[in-house]
């Protein structure tokens, strides 16, 4: 039987300027939430997208988001990220679609000069992408005004939840204004996200590519039970075994600090990120990581939103997350883009009951590994633990060396499984018009910013 075609980016009512750019960027064909998504997107409707970290959301929300825009006399986008990080790589996909059409931006984070950002606000952007608390300041000092924004994003929701940013949110939500297109995207859908889409959404289409939570079918995934004092033991053997780049993910910022240093004496090329490291040091980083400087990146979860390189071989769990989620955007860091990834989790005796989460929420067993004969004894006193007989452990001693049955996941019993902007005019519409005032812009297609061989885009596609 010959396999359904799948369907090209010319099929979605994409303009013909942007998906001659999109040819361009080598985008050939759409993931799975592209392809459903952009089409329900240009219709006008509200969109929930569930879908796992690494599937293309970008392109979902940010094609659909240029194209209407571009018929739109003065309409403005707003994307709200978790992180600094994130934001900054939304801003260089917008930029690559958009930039020979004169695409302005405007990217509001913390680390990085306010009064920069309030002259980037000055020149009208067209997008704004922005971490909610950053936001607010700008809305507190009166730098940034959302009274002409039309489309909004919430990119990666349930992380912006998790990290307590949900007071910020509802207050945009508030300013902006009712008469808006809100698209909502999320790996997972807590009832926090749930009742935002409820409350702030106009009928939204909702668009679930894999069952919420659910990780991704690319990613091999394993686990090692380890005590503590051996992970960094295990970590040198798994770097000497494994090739390639590897992304390895600390509970905190110190631990991130110390397994970076660790990792530097063991002879690798190593760099951390986490959120006491500056804006310039975090960019550098994630730029030597990308470029090869660095074969391996330390990260802590809310440093890691962001971090889109390509083929990453392996992700380290070296301490669990202290949410079952956040497993699942860990992982999703490897395997994108239809490549192939390995995840590898440490769990350490008493972490039972979280290993038992996470596996409820990715619908799956993890398996346990059988742990390597090159590492020192200690680290194999942990084993018995994770043994069919480790429900008894505590009633009767066993050797260092013995290993007892093997089991597939981590069980300890015979259970299976437990349960926006201060105007100085106004500007084109995005896609030609003309510029008026002295701090206005032209249209997104016309203006000083245009190139001068961008395509003429008239107001309406």
């Amino acid at each position: 039987m010959t396999p359904a075609a799948v369907p090209g980016f010319e099929t979605l009512g994409i303009d013909t300027h942007i998906l001659e750019r999109l040819t361009k960027l080598k985008y050939t064909t759409p993931t799975p939430i592209q392809a459903q998504a952009i089409p329900v997107a240009l219709t006008g409707s509200d969109v929930v997208g569930i879908a796992q970290t690494g599937t293309g959301k970008t392109l979902a929300f940010g094609v659909p988001m240029l194209q209407l825009l571009a018929k739109s006399e003065k309409g403005q986008g707003l994307i709200l990220v978790p992180t600094r990080e994130l934001a900054l790589q939304v801003e260089e996909t917008m930029i690559k679609i958009g930039s020979q059409f004169g695409l302005v931006t405007a990217v509001l984070i913390g680390g990085a000069s306010m009064q920069m950002q309030i002259r980037n606000l000055r020149r009208n952007p067209h997008v704004i992408i922005a971490t909610p608390g950053r936001l607010v300041d700008h809305l507190q000092q009166r730098t940034c005004s959302l009274n002409d924004i039309e489309i909004v994003v919430l990119d990666e929701a349930d992380r912006m939840f998790d990290i307590g940013f949900a007071p910020q949110i509802k207050k945009i939500l508030e300013q902006v204004p009712r008469d808006r297109q809100t698209f909502l995207f999320s790996a997972t859908m807590p009832p926090a996200i749930a009742e935002i889409a409820a409350r702030h959404m106009q009928a939204p289409k909702r668009i679930e590519v894999a069952p919420a939570g659910t990780s991704s079918s690319n990613v091999t995934q394993s686990l090692y039970v380890v005590s503590k004092d051996m992970k960094t033991s295990l970590l040198d053997y798994l770097l000497k075994k494994h090739e390639g780049t590897v992304l390895v993910f600390s509970r905190t910022k110190h631990g991130a600090r110390k397994i970076a240093s660790s990792i530097r004496t063991m002879g690798h090329t190593a760099v951390e990120i986490h959120s006491n490291r500056s804006l310039a040091q975090r960019k550098e980083a994630l730029a030597g990581f990308k470029s090869g400087k660095y074969r391996i990146l330390v990260a802590t979860d809310i440093a890691a939103r962001g971090i889109d390189v390509t083929g990453i071989a392996l992700v380290v769990n070296y301490d669990l997350p202290d949410n079952s989620e956040d497993y699942v955007h860990r992982i999703g860091r490897t395997g994108r883009a239809g490549h192939s990834g390995l995840a590898i989790a440490f769990a350490q005796p008493d972490q039972r009951n979280d290993v038992r989460a996470i596996e409820r929420l990715i619908r799956k067993t993890i398996r346990v590994e059988e742990l390597p004969d090159e590492l020192p004894a200690p680290i194999r006193e942990a084993h018995p633990m994770r043994h069919h007989a480790a429900e008894h452990a505590m009633s009767h001693e066993q050797s260092p060396g013995h290993r007892g049955p093997r089991t597939h996941g981590y069980r300890g019993g015979s259970n299976a499984h437990s349960s926006r902007t201060h105007r100085g005019g106004s500007r084109g519409g995005f896609g030609g018009g003309s510029s008026r005032g002295g701090s206005s812009r032209g249209g997104f297609g016309g203006g000083s910013r245009r190139p001068k061989e961008a395509p003429k885009f008239t107001r309406h596609f």
